[in-house]
Order: C-alpha cells, then structure tokens, then sequence
C-alpha cells in the first residue's frame, strides 16, 4: 500500500526501560528507532533518575527530535518512550508523548498507543473537580485520571481503578517517579510485549524493539494486564486486573501496521502474510503469468500467494515489477490535480520487462479508497499487461476505525457503499477478490469472536456513539462511585 497517499496510516509505538546502573536514555532512542514505522509526527523520552523526572519531546522523526545533548540529557536508569502519529488529539506538541505530570503523589510519565472512546465524559468530570488539561488528546485523560487515583490508593489499586473507568484501546508505557509499567487494555486490541536485556527489562509495543538491543523476547503483555519492572532491572511483577471473556485483537496489526519481523500474540508477522497470501490463491486464484506486489506490505503476501500457486502446478511466477522511491514521502507537495495523480509514479515505477505483454496479478494488502489502486492499474496497462487482477490480502474496508488507526471516513472509504465487481470497475481491473474473515481468523489462529473486526464488518468491540456492537459490552457510567478493590 501507497500509505502516505491514500492508505491508513499508523496508531503509535511505545516502550519503557529498567537497567541496571546504565542509563536508559539511549537504549530507548534504538528502540523508538525501531518503533518508526508506527508513528512519525512526533517523537519522546521521559526517563527517572531518583530524584527528578527528566523529558524531551519534539516533533518530527527520531533521529531529527533528538541530538546527543538530548540524550546526555536525559538522566537515570528508567524511563519510557513513544513516537506518535495522530488519531486523537492535535498535531502539534502539546499532544506529543510521552505526557508528563507532576502532583502530590510524585511525577508521572505516560506514554499511549490506541484510543479511548470516553475521553471526552471524564474529562469534563475531572475538568468539574479543578483539573486542567493542557491538551486536547485522551492521553492527558489517563494520566490525571490516574494521578488522581494515587492520591488515594497504591500504584496497583490505582491502575486498576483508572482501567475500569476508561474504555477503548490502550497499550501504556508509564513511569510514576522512577517506577516503570506497562498497561495493555482488557480486550487487548493493541500489542504490547515484554523482553529481557542483559541488564534489566523492556516493555515494547513490538519486539522488534526488543530485538535492536539484543534482547530476548519474554512473552506479551496479557489482555486487562498490568506489569511492574523492577527498580534495578531484576525482573517483573504481573498483575491480572481485569479478565474479560473475549479479546478484541487488532487484525490489521498482522495485516498491514506491524514490521515483518516482530512476533505479536505468539505469531510472527511476516508468517501469518505469507500465510494470509496462500488463503488468499486458495480463495480467489487465478493462472497468471506474473505476481506481484506493492510495496512494502504486499510482498510477504504475494510471496504466500505465488508459493501456493506453484504448489498447485499453476505457471505464476513471483516478481518485483513495482520499484519504490522511498525519498517521496508525506511532505511530497501536491498543489494540482495532474501532479497530484503523478504522485503515484513518482512513488511507484513499474519495470516494463516484467510487465509487458503479461497476465499480471498485483497484491496489495488492503484498498481503502481506491485511488491509488486505480492509478496503479493504470500504469502496468501503460507499460503493456495484457491482463492486470487485484487481490487484497484483507477484507474490504468497509467502516472507519475508531481504535487509534487514522482510517477514512466511510464517505471516503470505496467498499463502504460498493460491491466487489463495482469496486473492480472503479479501479479498472480485470479481476478484484478479497480474503475472508474466516481465512483471516484461520491464518491468526483464533475465532473471529476474539478480533477487532470492525473496519471489515462495522460492528465494534467497544460501545461507540451510534455503532453497533458485535457483543454485549457497556461503557462505564463515569460520574458514578469508584468500583470496590
């Protein structure tokens, strides 16, 4: 997929540290290095040296939000991270995480990957008790919430009160003085793993994070979960604080947000595309000369796909006949409507001695509003394929995400109001199939019961001003008395 086009773009990536007498600034600057691909708007690190808390927080990619001196800077052997792309909040600093707080209890760091869908009514609550926002994001909404509860219980207590009033997505990195844990929602819809390091303890939303400091990755954070790092990186305690009959995974994680190379859930990612590519020949196969795909997401895909294609004697041969100009970005200006439709040539160059005179099937790993596809379509006919079909390596998207993805409206969205075969004339293909839900639940290895399946069925694992549900979920009735420990 196109991203910075016309595709969803990323939630954000979050990590927390604790070392053993060394200095946690740097190790999080790799990690959040790691972690760019889930955000590049804005970039933090809040770490604790015992006695104070120290930041830095910019906007802009890791490597442009911090130099050296930020990193000598940032003093202690704890902290946490967070490289952000908006899906609640403004676009500016005063949204940029990780967010700290400092009130009677000590500080307070957080860091926050997902959505809350009641931001807005406990807000107004702690607003009414003298709280005052700095901010327009739900992230700010947690950490008051949370300090607030400090000030009358223990850090467990707390955490497990602030979780059973916010309702949404969450994976949390938080730092309470020079404390590190880690938070991940009762329906456990965003990742969040822990990993262990020569000399302490990491908590990630991807491993890949773990990977870059030669760590080993532990296991994930379980849904309703909270885990304690301890002081000195010796280990880490777990507390189960909510247990909920279902999840509410994120499929699009394996499908499209995550790196290849991360495990999510037990499963690596590049695994479950290839496995998602094959589902997808099993389905909607179809002989053709060449296969291949968009990049960078649709490759492990087409892999997949051409892999099982040739298991079943099919004469398809897998090849990169779409090259990527990485150095056009989402800053690429695009005044006109002609350069505007440029645009994709510039991102994507097909190779004509792959394509000419082929049957060609492209995969790519979801459509959302078809542009793109279209233009692409367009190109490889240009450069004479006789017969150009599209697999999609998901469901159609078919309503937006309110979980923490910048997903289109369902104005915007092509497969909101469209069938398959209208959706295939709208971008000019030969031929258009999806994968199904069955074989996305199949190849993740869980019921479809246990994932966030909204954008692909419009039925929400949360309660959503006027949404329908796909169980029996209420949001807390903030206003009301704290729940009883």
């Amino acid at each position: 997929m196109t991203r910075e086009l016309s595709g969803p773009r990323e939630k954000c990536g979050v990590v927390g540290v604790s070392l053993a007498d060394r200095a946690a600034a740097r190790p999080l600057y790799y990690a959040l290095y790691a972690l760019q691909h889930r955000g590049q708007e804005s970039a933090g690190i809040v770490t604790h040296d015992g006695f104070q808390q120290h930041d830095h927080v910019e906007m802009g990619l890791v490597g442009d939000a911090f130099d050296e001196s930020d990193i000598d800077g940032l003093a202690g052997d704890v902290g946490i991270g967070h490289v952000r792309y908006p899906t609640a909040g403004s676009v500016d600093t005063s949204c940029a995480q990780p967010f700290s707080v400092s009130f009677k209890s000590g500080s307070l760091g957080l860091s926050h990957n997902g959505n809350l869908v009641n931001a807005g009514e406990i807000r107004d609550e702690l607003a009414g008790e003298g709280h005052a926002f700095t901010s327009d994001g739900d992230t700010e909404v947690i950490a008051h919430d949370l300090a607030r509860n400090l000030l009358e219980s223990d850090l467990v207590r707390a955490v497990k009160r602030t979780m059973e009033r916010i309702h949404g997505s969450y994976a949390l990195t938080i730092t309470h003085d020079d404390t590190v844990l880690g938070v991940r929602d009762p329906e456990g819809n965003r990742p969040l793993c822990i990993g262990k390091l020569d000399d302490g303890y990491i908590l990630a939303s991807e491993s890949a994070a773990i990977d870059v400091l030669d760590g080993e990755l532990v296991r994930d954070v379980r849904p309703g979960e909270l885990v304690v790092l301890d002081d000195g990186g010796g280990g880490f305690e777990s507390y189960q604080l909510v247990q909920q009959d279902q999840t509410a995974h994120c499929f699009f994680e394996h499908v499209y947000f995550a790196r290849p190379d991360s495990r999510i859930d037990g499963q690596l990612v590049y695994d479950v595309r290839r496995e998602l590519g094959r589902k997808l020949w099993e389905e909607s196969g179809v002989d053709s000369d060449v296969v291949m795909p968009v990049p960078d997401s649709g490759r492990a895909f087409a892999s997949g796909y051409a892999e099982a294609a040739q298991d079943d004697g099919a004469g398809v041969e897998f090849a990169e006949g779409l090259m990527k100009n990485r150095y056009v970005g989402r800053t690429f200006i695009m005044p006109t409507q002609d350069v505007r439709e440029r645009a994709v040539r510039l991102k994507l160059n097909p190779i004509r001695d792959v394509v000419e005179g082929k049957t060609v099937t492209v995969i790519d790993d979801s459509i959302v509003r078809g542009t793109t596809s279209r233009q692409l379509v367009e190109l490889l006919r240009d450069v004479g394929a006789e017969e150009v079909n599209f697999r999609v390596g998901a469901p159609a998207i078919i309503a937006p995400c309110y979980m923490g993805i910048d997903m289109a409206t369902r104005e915007e969205l092509i497969a909101a109001d469209r069938s398959t075969e209208e959706i295939r004339d709208e971008v000019g293909a030969d031929s258009l199939s999806y994968l199904s839900i069955d074989a996305v639940a199949a190849a993740l290895d869980a019921s479809d019961v246990d994932l966030c399946l909204g954008c692909v069925t419009g039925e929400y694992p949360y309660d959503i001003d006027g949404e329908p549900t796909d169980r029996d979920v209420e949001r807390p009735n903030i206003g009301t008395a704290l729940a009883d420990d």
